[in-house]
């Protein structure tokens, strides 16, 4: 086994790097590895509209080291009142690939989110004309419903219905969690893809109740059973073009996740790549990482892939305990997935 290995630079097609003081702390964890990441637009107020993305890229880049090879690429946040006019502005920003797709109330900042899909078919219409993708966020939000069933019902009531009346939209299934979402991607064709995080290949939902409830493993949606988890981890490092890198690394403070109610999202783009390699090397599937980091999602969105190579190396280190927020006096810091744990594979200096 090769103590170093290269790949194409990858990119991550689903994050979340918030605003502001916290924007400056993770944008260059991501701006160290990533050609490209997606950016999620559920901000306080949404990003919505192009002129409001292309501000949110500019801060995103602002932050992000001066990395030459980073390129922050955008999604529009849908609501109820999102127009056609919007979706043809967009069209016509090279930043913008998507818009994004939140059931209201069923994750962080999703309160601005579509009440009813029924309500937005004229522009999810406009959407397939255009080639745009949308990014969907899987989860029915009906409290009868139970939170490890969201997913699945979501499957039934919304995407497929929504495929069969608009087969020519292109969906990108968000952070699938389950059996059954696998199981939809590669029935559902070629205009449907699905990004996998590194918490739901890593962890069950035994993991978040070990010892304990432990806040910093709690994410929308939820970690699942262990049999879902071993149907992501075999789409994953199976080498089906459908599925690709997306962290989901969503960003908050400790006492935010410390808190009587915790916020939902884990931080994990301190050490994105390095948590998909050991994944990939646990399932004998080195061989590839490269096309589900760096090849699929390029390929489904229609963009170039990128043409430069990072090296890993096989070397034990230890994951920071937190990350101190930039110029944030109070103690109050981000706490990283696998924070203070032992790590195999690390990114070498010089590609940082």
């Amino acid at each position: 086994m090769p103590d170093t290995i290269q790949i194409t630079r990858p990119d991550d097609w689903h994050i979340h790097v918030r605003s502001g003081k916290i924007l400056k702390t993770v944008v260059p964890h991501s701006a160290r590895c990533f050609g490209r990441i997606m950016v999620m637009p559920n901000l306080m107020p949404p990003v919505c509209v192009s002129s409001r993305a292309d501000e949110y890229r500019d801060e995103i880049l602002a932050a992000s080291a001066g990395s030459n090879h980073f390129n922050p690429l955008m999604s529009l946040y849908l609501t109820d009142n999102t127009s056609t006019e919007d979706v043809l502005a967009a069209d016509k920003n090279p930043n913008i690939v998507g818009f994004k797709l939140y059931p209201a109330g069923a994750t962080t900042n999703s309160d601005s989110g579509v009440t009813s899909v029924s309500r937005i078919m004229p522009v999810l219409e406009t959407i397939a004309s255009t080639g745009l993708v949308l990014q969907v966020h899987g989860e029915v939000t009906d409290p009868n419903v139970d939170v490890f069933d969201r997913e699945a019902e979501f499957i039934d009531q919304v995407l497929k219905p929504l495929q069969r009346e608009i087969p020519e939209l292109r969906i990108v299934f968000e952070h699938i969690t389950t059996r059954q979402g696998v199981e939809f991607v590669r029935s559902a064709g070629d205009n449907v893809g699905a990004t996998i995080t590194p918490q739901h290949l890593l962890f069950s939902r035994n993991d978040m109740f070990s010892g304990g409830i432990r806040p910093h493993y709690y994410c929308l949606p939820i970690l699942k059973r262990h049999e879902h988890r071993l149907a992501l981890l075999e789409a994953a490092t199976g080498g089906d073009t459908s599925f690709f890198l997306g962290t989901d690394s969503a960003p908050h403070t400790k006492l935010s996740k410390e808190s009587s109610c915790g916020c939902a999202g884990i931080y994990s783009a301190h050490a994105a790549i390095e948590l998909y390699t050991e994944v990939f090397e646990a399932m004998d599937a080195l061989d590839r990482l490269e096309a589900f980091a760096s090849f699929h999602g390029a390929d489904f969105y229609k963009l170039p892939r990128n043409t430069d190579k990072i090296t890993l190396e096989r070397i034990d280190w230890e994951v920071p305990k937190n990350y101190q927020v930039v110029g944030q006096k109070e103690k109050n810091p981000i706490v990283p997935l696998r924070a203070g744990e032992s790590m195999r594979w690390r990114l070498l200096t010089e590609e940082h």
